[in-house]
C-alpha cells in the first residue's frame, strides 16, 4: 500500500462512523435490545501556541465501538452480561513533540492503530449486591475516577499520572487493557468496595519497546509480570480511598542499577455537589507512592465544574483543574486547564480547551537548547465528539 493510500485511510474510517452516526440519529430511538453496539467518534485538533518544544499542531480521533449483551435474555444466564470494546486510533497527539510533557495534554493520546481493549463478563452474585467481572479488564473503567475531572481533556484527570507513570507499561488503562479479575461487594447501599487483580505487565514482561507497539491490536492476553491488585472503598459515590501493590522489581529512579522488590501506591477522592441549586461540583484527588522506586511520588489535583453555566444551555459544562506532580528528589510538573462543553445536539458536541503547562518534563533540559529547561507551554485545542 502506498504513502498517499496509507494517509487516507484515518479520514475514511472517519467519513464511515459520521455516516453511521448520522443513519442511526435519522433511524430514531430503538427500543431496548438484548444487544446494544454503541459508537461515538472524539476528534480534536491541539497545538502549542508558546514555550515547550516547539511551536505547532496536531489532529488525533479515536472512533470507539462500544457492544452489550445481556446474557439474562440471551442464554437464559440471571443477572449476567458481555461487554467488548474496540478502538481506532489515528493522527499524533501533541504532547511528545511539542510540549515534552510527562502528564499527556490529551486523553485520547495514544500510538495509532486498531486494538481491541476491553472483553469480559459479569455475572451477579446472590450476597451483598455484589458482581464478579472477568477476562480482559481496564482498571480506568471503574478505579481512580472523578466525574467532575471527567470534564477536563488533560489525560491526568482521568487515569492520574501517579498510576499512569508508576504502574509498570502505565497500568491497565487506556489504550492497554489486560486480563483480570474485579469483585463488587456492596453491603450498603451508600457503600462499595472494589477488590481486583491484574495481570502485572500488559504488554507481556518480555517486552523492550514501547508496551503500545509490542501489544500493537491489544491481543497480547499477558499473564507475565507479576500482579497488580487493586482495591477501592466508595462512599455514596463521592467518597473513595484506594491503592494498589504491584509484585516484581522496580527500579530506583535516581540510578535505574539499584532495583526494588515490589512497588504501591495510595489514594484519595472527593467528588461531591457544592452548590446544588447552581450546579457547581467539585474534586480533590490526592495520592503517594514511595520515592525510591517510583517516577511520581506525590499527585494531587483538584478543580470545579459548573453545569449549565450560560442562561439557556443547561446541558453545558464549564470545568476548570489543576494538576501536580511531585518528583523524588528534584521538581515538579503541574498543569492548569479550562475546558468547556457547548452540547449543540443530544449527540454532538463541541469542547474548546486552554491548558497551561509548568515545568514540562520536571525541568527536563529543552532538546534545541540542552542547557536550558524546557519553558511553560500555552496550550490550545478543540474537541468534537459525535455519538449513538
Amino acid at each position: 500500500m502506498n504513502a498517499s493510500r496509507r494517509d487516507r485511510l484515518p479520514w475514511v474510517r472517519i467519513a464511515f462512523a459520521c455516516l453511521l452516526l448520522v443513519r442511526a440519529a435519522a433511524a430514531g430511538a430503538a427500543p431496548p435490545q438484548p444487544v446494544v453496539l454503541g459508537l461515538r467518534y472524539t476528534g480534536e485538533t491541539i497545538g502549542n501556541a508558546s514555550g515547550g518544544i516547539a511551536r505547532g499542531g496536531a489532529y488525533e480521533g479515536l472512533a470507539e465501538l462500544d457492544l452489550d449483551a445481556d446474557l439474562e435474555t440471551l442464554l437464559r444466564w440471571s443477572d449476567a452480561r458481555l461487554h467488548a470494546s474496540a478502538y481506532q486510533i489515528h493522527g499524533h497527539g501533541p504532547s511528545a513533540n511539542y510540549v515534552g510533557n510527562i502528564m499527556d495534554v490529551s486523553n485520547i493520546e495514544a500510538r495509532p492503530t486498531t486494538r481491541l481493549y476491553a472483553l469480559w463478563l459479569q455475572k451477579g452474585l446472590p450476597w451483598h449486591g455484589a458482581s464478579l467481572r472477568a477476562g480482559q479488564l481496564g482498571a480506568d473503567e471503574e478505579f481512580l475516577l472523578s466525574k467532575t475531572a471527567g470534564g477536563l481533556i488533560n489525560g491526568t484527570f482521568g487515569w492520574a499520572a501517579l498510576a499512569a507513570a508508576d504502574q509498570a507499561e502505565g497500568g491497565p488503562a487506556y489504550p492497554l487493557a489486560t486480563p483480570g479479575a474485579r469483585l463488587r461487594p456492596a453491603p450498603r447501599p451508600d457503600t462499595a468496595l472494589l477488590l481486583a487483580a491484574f495481570a502485572g505487565h500488559p504488554a507481556g514482561s518480555r517486552c523492550t519497546a514501547s508496551p503500545q507497539r509490542c501489544d500493537l491490536h491489544g491481543t497480547t492476553f499477558s499473564l507475565n509480570g507479576g500482579t497488580l491488585w487493586m482495591s477501592e472503598l466508595q462512599y455514596t459515590g463521592s467518597y473513595k480511598l484506594g491503592g494498589w501493590y504491584q509484585t516484581g522489581s522496580f527500579a530506583e529512579p535516581s540510578d535505574p542499577a539499584i532495583a526494588h522488590r515490589d512497588d504501591w501506591g495510595l489514594y484519595a477522592i472527593a467528588d461531591r455537589t457544592l452548590w446544588p441549586a447552581r450546579g457547581v461540583h467539585g474534586f480533590v484527588r490526592l495520592g503517594g507512592a514511595p520515592a525510591d522506586r517510583n517516577l511520581v511520588s506525590l499527585y494531587l489535583d483538584t478543580g470545579l465544574g459548573f453545569t449549565g453555566p450560560i442562561a439557556g444551555r443547561p446541558h453545558d459544562t464549564l470545568t476548570v483543574g489543576a494538576a501536580c506532580v511531585g518528583f523524588p528528589l528534584t521538581d515538579h510538573e503541574s498543569v492548569l486547564e479550562l475546558s468547556y462543553v457547548a452540547r449543540l445536539t443530544r449527540r454532538w458536541s463541541l469542547q474548546p480547551d486552554l491548558q497551561y503547562v509548568v515545568h514540562p518534563g520536571n525541568n527536563a533540559p529543552d532538546p534545541n537548547d540542552p542547557t536550558q529547561p524546557i519553558r511553560n507551554a500555552l496550550v490550545v485545542g478543540l474537541r468534537a465528539v459525535f455519538q449513538l
